[in-house]
């Protein structure tokens, strides 16, 4: 449970830098409250998509792995990005991720602090 908080954490704060340093990233809200509650549910979401939906897709795109010599995870990365986007819609959550580029560039962003901040917070194995 306390790797799961902080693993939603880490999504929450790396969502944050992408949606802060991208403007076609957007999360919108009438108060920052709701923002934040917004944001921490995107987190989970954004989490649930990467723990199921990823394996399957880096399963699948194996052979297209070692061909590109793993920058394939760069587009997988931005599908992720891009699936959270439509299950936000879905769910009536203010986030959106406008376009693949950009879902690439939010991507790579989101993979560097989700990293950095893994590295900082403790991960819950003591």
């Amino acid at each position: 449970m306390k790797n799961f908080l902080v693993k939603t954490i880490a999504n929450a704060g790396a969502l944050a830098v992408a949606i802060w340093l991208i403007q076609n990233i957007t999360l919108t809200g009438p108060s920052t409250g709701k923002k934040i509650l917004t944001l921490v549910l995107v987190a989970v979401l954004f989490g649930v998509v990467n723990f199921i939906v990823k394996p399957v897709v880096q399963l699948l795109t194996l052979p297209l792995f070692i061909l590109t010599l793993g920058l394939i995870t760069l587009v997988i990365n931005a599908l992720m990005l891009l699936l959270t986007s439509w299950f936000a819609d879905k769910l009536d959550l203010s986030f959106h991720v406008e376009g693949f580029w950009t879902a690439v560039l939010g991507g790579l962003i989101i993979s560097i602090v989700s990293w950095a901040l893994n590295v900082v917070l403790p991960d819950g194995k003591d």
